[in-house]
């Protein structure tokens, strides 16, 4: 007797433990691609766009059927208008000789999903009874939340796996150690962050204001989910840690033995200068200090520091105390804005002009909650958030078979930027970086498409999140830009970014702003969305909106349509665009659509 196996189900599970991956791969996996391949091609729809995602494809048919694999390449790479049959086969000669890259059958089956396409079949199970127990639940007539709560649980993207044969080498060091793509996308994120900290005499002007590399990080996901692996990035900036430290002691032993020979001095102190206290140097800044220390540990570091916390409460505990509110020269920092304290041993009042403060959290969405109670915190929208979704994969611990460990490997690298570092403090004059006309004219473009569109899906309050994150990407650009001085040895007064640094840093900020609509929907606390517990029903409602549309319409009239009706915008717009495909609307122009005669 066979069991019922749904790919959709099978996304969510491991692999059985009673076959090889092989078998597991091959147990009824050829009928299910069949199907689905099928239903494709009836819908003519190109799921292999763009040539990561072809060569994603090419991997995960490879991985899961072998040569048996290439015909299905073949089907599904021929809806696409630039497909040849022998660049086909070279690509999957290519992926078939490829090992280790981490992609499975499974994404064959979730690229089909995110293209509208069921991917609910009837072959045999390929995972254990249990789960094939559970799948039985997961049918075609299964309950289906709305709209609103559809974006919560589909799968989030990632931007390592795109970008990662364009970085700087030594962000490439960083992404070929992380053990999958996620990964490798929150040890990238807490490189650029932690090195944010402690780029010397690098700066940019946007919006006509000096604007510094300093980024705030904030990955959270639930326990047990890999975000720990942040800690590696630590290890990069110790050695500069360590040199301010051992400078401080120095300079504490100078003073202790001055201070006993003017205290030893007795009356001869009348023609003595009373040494004053060395300042506290160092880059790491404990969050549980309270705001005084915080305050005069900046001083004393000329504005520079750097917070990194494993546990998001521990800065939210803070925050919470009489002690430790610093929240507003939290704030104050991420723009550079003076922040401004009382000295509490000599009463001295005391400027911080252009705080330079960098910030690593990791933590559970409940310590994002606890960090930033609502969406319109103003915290909220000076983080880039990760959203790290939660996967039921056991990485190989013992992949490895040599002595060096990744802390070993991570430390090396810090030793590198160590020796950069020095070079940029030694420097004599500032760098400044600048965007190219032509990256400053899709900038503006993209950020002011992206404000409309989020404005109208998420509401306002998201304004702020999207006019950061601007900040965000041109300060992502301008470290990028940075460590290619490392590979050039440029130290120019001008530092120009790249069309490849820049195409990085703007694939970064398209992911991240999906990953920070995730977390502000949370965080927003929507009323509980009306459930549509049929397929006929949600086609029922989704006619009753498309009669609702005027015979002409812009994006702005379907988004508003959709929020009256109380559907999601974002769902809206897949669902245009499947509508497009099948001939129901027209697209004649950028955002601009028409229904057909028909209708």
């Amino acid at each position: 007797m066979k069991d019922t196996f749904h790919p959709e189900d099978w996304l969510q599970q491991p692999a059985s433990t009673n076959t090889t991956p092989q078998e597991s791969a091959l147990s009824g996996t050829l009928e299910d691609i069949e199907a689905v391949t099928s239903r494709i091609e009836q819908a003519g729809i190109d799921i292999t766009s763009g040539y990561d995602n072809w060569r994603n494809l090419g991997f995960s048919l490879s991985e899961g059927l072998g040569e048996s694999g290439r015909s299905y390449y073949h089907r599904i790479s021929r809806l696409n208008s630039g497909y040849t049959p022998e660049e086909c086969d070279r690509q999957y000669d290519k992926c078939l000789k490829s090992h280790g890259t981490g992609i499975t059958v499974k994404t064959f089956f979730q690229k089909a999903k995110e293209a509208g396409i069921s991917i609910i079949t009837s072959g045999k199970s390929a995972v254990s009874a249990h789960s094939a127990k559970s799948a039985s639940h997961h049918t075609a007539e299964i309950a289906e939340t709305a709209e609103s709560a559809e974006i919560l649980t589909e799968p989030l993207p990632t931007f390592s796996d795109k970008v990662i044969s364009h970085l700087p080498d030594f962000l490439k060091q960083i992404a070929t150690s992380g053990n999958s793509v996620q990964d490798a996308d929150i040890l990238l994120l807490g490189t650029l962050t932690v090195l944010s900290s402690c780029m010397p005499h690098i700066k940019g002007i946007y919006d006509r204001r000096t604007v510094f590399p300093n980024l705030f990080l904030f990955v959270t996901a639930r326990a047990s989910s890999g975000k720990g692996r942040l800690n590696l990035c630590r290890h990069l900036v110790e050695p500069i840690h360590e040199d301010l430290r051992n400078l401080n002691e120095a300079e504490m032993m100078e003073y202790k033995h001055r201070l006993s020979e003017y205290n030893a001095a007795g009356k001869k102190k009348v023609d003595m200068e009373k040494p004053e206290e060395p300042p506290m140097r160092m880059l790491f800044i404990p969050a549980n200090s309270s705001a005084t220390a915080v305050y005069q540990v900046l001083n004393d570091n000329g504005g520079q520091g750097l917070m990194f916390e494993t546990e998001g409460d521990t800065l939210a505990n803070t925050f919470g105390s009489d002690y430790g509110n610093y929240s507003d020269g939290f704030r104050k920092a991420f723009h550079h804005e003076t922040i401004s304290y009382i000295r509490r041993k000599d009463r001295e009042y005391v400027n911080i002009k252009n705080p330079r403060l960098s910030t690593v959290l990791t933590g559970t969405p409940r310590q994002v909650l606890n960090l930033i109670t609502d969406a319109e915190n103003g915290l909220f929208s000076r983080f880039l958030f990760y959203y790290l979704d939660t996967k039921l994969v056991w990485n190989n611990v013992f992949a490895e078979s040599g002595n060096d460990t990744l802390e070993d490997h991570f430390a090396s690298l810090g030793k590198d930027y160590h020796d950069f570092h020095r070079i940029l403090s030694e420097h004599s004059t500032d760098i400044i970086f600048r965007l190219t006309s032509d990256q400053q004219e899709d900038f503006n473009t993209l950020f002011d498409r992206w404000q409309s569109e989020y404005a109208a899906s998420c509401g306002d309050e998201f304004i702020a999140t999207v006019r950061r994150l601007g900040v965000i990407t041109f300060r992502i650009a301008m470290i990028l830009s940075t460590l290619r001085i490392m590979e050039d040895g440029n130290y120019s007064p001008e530092l120009i970014c790249s069309d490849t640094d820049y195409t990085t840093a703007r694939t970064i900020a398209d992911v991240i702003i999906r990953h920070d609509e995730r977390v502000f929907r949370t965080l927003a606390s929507p009323a509980p969305p009306t459930t549509v517990s049929t397929t006929a029903q949600r086609q029922s409602l989704q006619q009753k909106y498309l009669e609702a549309l005027p015979d002409e319409f812009d994006r702005k009239t379907y988004c508003e349509l959709a929020t009256t009706m109380g559907l999601n915008p974002k769902s809206i717009e897949r669902t245009i665009k499947k509508w497009c495909e099948e001939g129901q609307l027209e697209n004649v122009a950028y955002g601009k659509y028409r229904k057909r005669e028909s209708q």
